[in-house]
Parts: C-alpha cells; structure tokens; sequence
C-alpha cells in the first residue's frame, strides 16, 4: 500500500493556499493578470474580525478557497468533534473541489494526555491508522491516515495550566 506521510493532504492544501495570495495583489485585491486576462485569485481580510479569506481558479478551472479566523465557523468531517470545553483559538479551512482541509487551534485545561486520548479514539472509530505517535517534553502528537486518504494529526503542548493544541484532519486533496 501506497501511503503518504499525515501531513502530506495538508501541504498541497497550504500549498494551495499559498499560491492564491500569490495571484493576488498586496493591497488585498485580485491582480490583473498579463494581456489583460481575467485575475484568477483574490483575497481579503475583514478589518472587523480579522478573518482572512482567499481564492484560486488554477489552470484545470479548479477552484481553491481559503478561510481563517477565530470566528471561521468550525466543520470538521464526520467522526471528528471539538475536544470538550476547549476554546477555538483559530480555524483555518481549505476547499478544493470535493477536498477539505481542517486546521484548529484549541486551548484547554485538560492534560496533552486527556486530549491526545480524546482524539485517539475519535480517529481509530473513524478507522484512520493511527500510525504516529510521538512525546518530547511538554508536548505529544499523534496522526495517521486511512485506506482512503483522509489524514489526521494533532498535536498538543502544555504550558502552565494551559495545553495549545492543533487538530488537522484532510480529505480528498492531492
């Protein structure tokens, strides 16, 4: 079996994103594109939220989409939940045709061993691999990947009485 690294969906989809700012222009509108071809990327930042939003048509007419804020609702695929009582620091969402990419930051009082725990059991019940489990210090992170390419990985790191943590789950982008 064929199988990428966790964090591989989660690369192309910032990859992505990466190149939609870089068809647009500084002062947060599209570009013009050379010959006077229609622009194929925007973004914009709401002054009021701070929440950042991007687009990119690519060649094949395939459309990325980009949305980043605290206040970015949260939709994460099926099976996979907001860890009880944490706080959504940040949400970042990647659309790409059928493909998704999920990126919240969470605070929580909970231990890195509660919430590593937590997300453990929601990826294994959603039947990904859990394949990488890794703990140095104050920080522990797991990831894995199922037969059809949905990858997971968190990542949760105590300092004081408070853990940060990431969850990223992908599906669908190559």
């Amino acid at each position: 079996m064929n199988r990428r690294p966790p964090t591989a969906a989660r690369i192309a989809a910032f990859s992505a994103a990466a190149l939609a700012l870089g068809a647009c222009s500084a002062d947060g509108g599209s570009e013009d594109a050379e010959d006077g071809a229609e622009a194929r990327g925007s973004y914009d930042i709401d002054p009021a939220t701070g929440e950042t939003r991007a687009q990119y048509t690519g060649d094949d007419g395939t459309t990325t989409t980009l949305r980043s804020g605290e206040k970015v609702p949260v939709a994460l695929p099926a099976g996979f939940t907001i860890y009880p009582e944490a706080r959504v620091t940040n949400n970042t969402r990647v659309e790409q045709g059928a493909g998704q990419l999920v990126l919240v930051t969470l605070e929580s009082e909970d231990t890195p061993e509660q919430m590593v725990a937590h997300y453990r059991a929601e990826a294994e019940a959603a039947q990904i691999d859990v394949a990488t489990s890794l703990s140095s210090d104050a920080t522990m992170m797991i990831g894995g990947e199922d037969a059809d390419g949905t990858s997971f990985s968190f990542t949760a790191t105590r300092d004081e009485d408070v853990t940060q943590a990431q969850l990223s789950v992908a599906r669908g982008l190559e």
